[in-house]
């Protein structure tokens, strides 16, 4: 395992749409085991294999009630809303308040290939939404609510 270090918001690579991952293999699990220790160690909630320079869709999350490993993740349902102030670990020091949904369901794989749903609501539902955004070359500071600097 190892730290990887985390690009930031002027590398281009965060703007790129992330390919699907198609093999389930020892690489895989170097990643997510590389992008977990990172994501500790930068103290941060959730992680995607982009801000670490892998344009695959793999994101780790941990918003302190257990570590998800989600590949090939999609939100499947949404509810309600939430207004908080977001912050990412490839914008160290800036923050914003964006509009994210309540309530997701996420569906994705495990490292093995096994489908899973997850359902997150808060914090946890804020943090898939912010990182499946990653997958899509998406960044927090694109979805700031209205008369808000970052």
């Amino acid at each position: 395992m190892a730290i990887r270090n985390i690009i930031k918001k002027d590398n281009p690579l965060l703007r790129k749409k992330s390919r699907p991952v198609e093999v389930f293999d020892d690489r895989l699990a170097t990643l997510l085991d590389d992008m977990i220790q990172t994501m500790y160690k930068a103290e941060g909630v959730g992680l995607a294999a982009v801000q670490v320079g892998v344009l695959r869709r793999v994101v780790v999350i941990d918003c302190g009630d257990g570590l998800m490993e989600l590949i090939n993740p999609e939100i499947i349902e949404r509810e309600g809303s939430q207004e908080e102030v977001e912050g990412c670990l490839s914008l160290p020091g800036e923050s914003g308040v964006t509009l994210r949904p309540m309530k997701v369901k996420v569906k994705a794989q495990n490292r093995e290939g096994k489908w899973y749903f997850y359902t997150g609501e808060g914090l946890k539902a804020r943090a898939f939404c912010h990182e499946l955004d990653h997958l899509d070359g998406v960044l927090y500071i694109d979805r700031l609510s209205p008369n808000q600097n970052h």
